[in-house]
């Protein structure tokens, strides 16, 4: 049958319907292989039924599903799938389901024959009289086809009268669809739960029963016709997706199953290295494994739904989308992550806080992002202040665990942040830390009258922290070679002739403060081949071009807000965030080197942001600071006048130094141990993190300037 039609369509111009199709259509064949295929009888018949079903449809080049004679026994033949997991007839009913899919991706708007809804909702608002006999039929078909069992099959009459008749008692709302199904004799399949009593998007319910198959090709199918479908730009599709299946439920119930599966205590390195997850191939064998860990089938099956779950909703119209994302934060991240995140045992933190570093690594979808931003951080955007830094009880968990007594959870956790700052999602720069620099009152600020007092004071930079002054700096011995004022002041002064030009200071005057920020005697990097200030500018270039792309639409101003419109006169906070990475900063000579590498990195991605309050907070070390106030570089100068204190104390300090930087080059072999190593190792890290400062000023500098 399948051969003469496919030989009359070649023979005949392209559009015209021969006559053995007219036949097929006129007398229902279709209907009456549905019937027997439905009965598998003879045995075997549903194999055959699907298989014939599956080569029309791809074979036949002109549209057959507007056909009423098609769509229908098409329609019905759809229920008849997934009913049953692991049949011998699932490879066939999944072929058939994605050829459906295929032929609704060429055309969307036929998705409309497959939303049963909608006949529902004309016979609800009383539309009898449009109602055609073909459709009492189909809707025949919907009351007895759906497997009630010992429910007999009535004529079509019979149905369509007893159906007019239940119509006529229904009560008639507005414009929801109220009642129930057991008012329509329809029952649910049986894989769905009683959550989702709609059920009239009949194609995606067997996808998604099919999607549970324990054959991987066949689930992965399904999963491929099921992102065909939440991409239909139909609008009334894509509300019937969210609201009439169970679509969102099984995505986040199965996310929160595999979550639940893994073991108690992950490696975070193993989280973090396993290899890079694609949902349509997650075919692991432990056997074959060479560095298999205990959990890792279960890390996989994870990390792949949620790479399934991120890719739908990233192919998914946005209303589809909107709802999956808000279902994945609800049902799972505040339902099943929070919990796990807030716990105290601290094996229990440090494996959810990798965790959630791996998701935030691997969400690509815009919507998810948005949600999971929400998730971590809260929706607020005033200003911070002390007393209200709980007030989204995980994000303020989360910026104390940057500072935990463990160090793995607090490197882990600042890897969290340092990933989520590179995400293109607005909130998360503006949540962190921009809403508390918005008024600039972190600045004093002098009336104009007094500028030139104040521009230059006894020599000395306005609004710098004077050393001579410092406590800490009372027991420099005088032989000291470089002096407090000269190492501060080695930046040459803003003269009246040269003022600062609306937060812009000459940019060598910002490179230098930095450079010349730890003393000679502190420095190591010029006695080792490789380690100079161009390999940071070369960086700082690149990674500054990135993140220009990344915050174009974000549609930032290019210079800070005039401070006649500043709101000076409010106490200024820097926010949570800020203040645990200054207070890290601020004690980088007596922890591990791993935590500076962190605390540094984190520091130096949010100066690279191209905001200008940002850049003028944490990279212009001549703003006058307002009384109380910490930045970036108060922190530092604090750090080295500490240093300073310290070096006089060590015995042979600088080839100690040099030692240990050749150490961690690996140029020179691991040997006894030193004493002040966290010292020594801190002193390296500052070194570097100055240089790197003083590369990205230099950077985003010459990149304003340019046009």
């Amino acid at each position: 049958m399948l051969d003469i039609l496919v030989q009359e369509e070649n023979e005949r111009e392209s559009g015209e319907t021969g006559p053995c199709m007219e036949y097929l259509l006129h007398h229902k064949i279709l209907e009456t292989l549905y019937t027997l295929g439905k009965a598998d009888c003879p045995p075997g018949m549903k194999q055959q039924v699907l298989a014939f079903y599956t080569k029309l449809l791809g074979r036949i080049r002109q549209p057959l599903l507007p056909h009423i004679n098609v769509h229908r026994p098409v329609q019905k033949l759809i229920r008849l799938c997934g009913e049953v997991l692991a049949t011998p007839t699932e490879n066939e009913e999944i072929q058939f389901l994605c050829i459906v899919c295929a032929k609704l991706k060429q055309d969307p708007y036929l998705v409309n024959f497959f939303l049963e809804s909608k006949l529902k909702a004309m016979a609800l608002q009383g539309s009898a009289s449009v109602i055609t006999e073909d459709m009492i039929k189909d809707q025949e078909s919907v009351t007895t086809d759906t497997g009630q069992p010992g429910q007999p099959e009535e004529t079509p009459a019979a149905a369509g009268a007893e159906h007019m008749e239940k119509e006529d008692e229904l009560p008639q709302p507005a414009d929801e669809l109220s009642f129930s199904l057991d008012e329509l004799n329809v029952t649910s399949p049986p894989e769905s739960s009683t959550a989702c009593p709609n059920q009239d998007y009949n194609l995606v319910n067997s996808l998604l029963n099919l999607t549970k198959s324990p054959d991987g090709r066949i689930a992965v199918k399904a999963c491929e016709g099921l992102m065909l479908l939440v991409s239909l730009p139909e609008p009334a599709a894509a509300k019937c997706l969210t609201q009439s299946t169970c679509l969102c439920e099984l995505l986040t119930d199965r996310l929160a199953t595999l979550y639940k599966a893994l073991p108690q205590s992950l490696d975070p390195l193993d989280i973090e290295t396993v290899e890079a997850i694609n949902w349509g191939l997650d075919s692991y064998s432990h056997k074959e494994d060479a560095s298999a860990f205990p959990g890792k089938r279960a890390l996989i099956s994870f990390l792949s739904w949620f790479d399934y779950c991120d890719q739908l909703i990233k192919e998914a119209q946005k209303t589809t989308a909107v709802a999956m994302a808000k279902a994945v934060r609800e049902r799972f991240f505040i339902d099943v992550m929070e919990p796990q995140l807030m716990q105290t045992s601290e094996i229990g933190i440090l494996t959810s806080t990798a965790l959630l570093h791996r998701i935030v690594r691997q969400v690509t979808s815009d919507v998810l992002l948005q949600e999971l931003v929400y998730f971590i951080l809260g929706e607020h955007r005033e200003p911070e202040t002390l007393t209200d830094i709980n007030r989204h009880p995980l994000r303020h968990r989360l910026i104390e665990h940057c500072d935990h007594i463990s160090d793995e959870i607090s490197i882990m956790t600042l890897r969290m942040f340092e990933h989520l700052l590179q995400k293109p999602n607005e909130h998360i720069l503006y949540n962190l830390v921009l809403r508390n620099l918005e008024e600039r009152n972190y600045m004093e600020y002098k009336p104009p009258c007094q500028e030139d007092k104040d521009v230059v004071e006894n020599g000395q930079i306005a609004g710098a922290v004077d050393l001579e002054e410092d406590p800490l700096f009372t027991d420099l011995s005088p032989d000291n070679t470089l002096s407090a004022q000269e190492w501060l002041s080695a930046s040459p002064p803003v003269s009246p002739e040269h003022p600062k030009n609306d937060g812009k200071t000459e940019v060598h005057k910002i490179v230098n403060s930095f450079l010349c920020l730890v003393p000679d005697e502190a420095k190591s990097s010029y006695h080792v081949e490789g380690t100079g200030y161009d390999t940071y500018l070369r960086d700082a270039h690149r990674q500054f071009r990135d993140y220009c792309v990344i915050c174009l639409r974000w549609e930032w101003p290019g210079s800070p807000k005039s401070l006649e419109k500043c709101n000076l006169e409010a106490s200024f906070f820097e926010g949570h965030f800020l203040k645990v990475l200054f207070e890290r900063m601020g004690r980088i000579l007596d922890q591990p080197y791993d935590v500076n590498l962190q605390v540094t990195s984190v520091l130096s991605k949010l100066s690279l942001f191209p905001h200008p309050h940002i850049h003028e907070y944490l990279l212009d070390p001549y703003v006058n600071l307002a009384s109380g106030c910490k930045s970036l570089f108060s922190v530092i100068v604090r750090v080295v006048g500490d240093l300073m204190v310290r070096i006089q104390r060590i015995p042979d300090f600088t080839p100690k130094l040099l030692l240990v930087r050749k150490r961690l080059l690996g140029l020179e072999p691991e040997g006894p141990i030193i004493d002040h190593m966290t010292l020594l190792e801190g002193v390296i890290v500052l070194e570097e993190f100055c240089k790197e400062l003083a590369a990205i000023a230099f950077v985003k500098y010459h990149t304003s300037a340019t046009p």
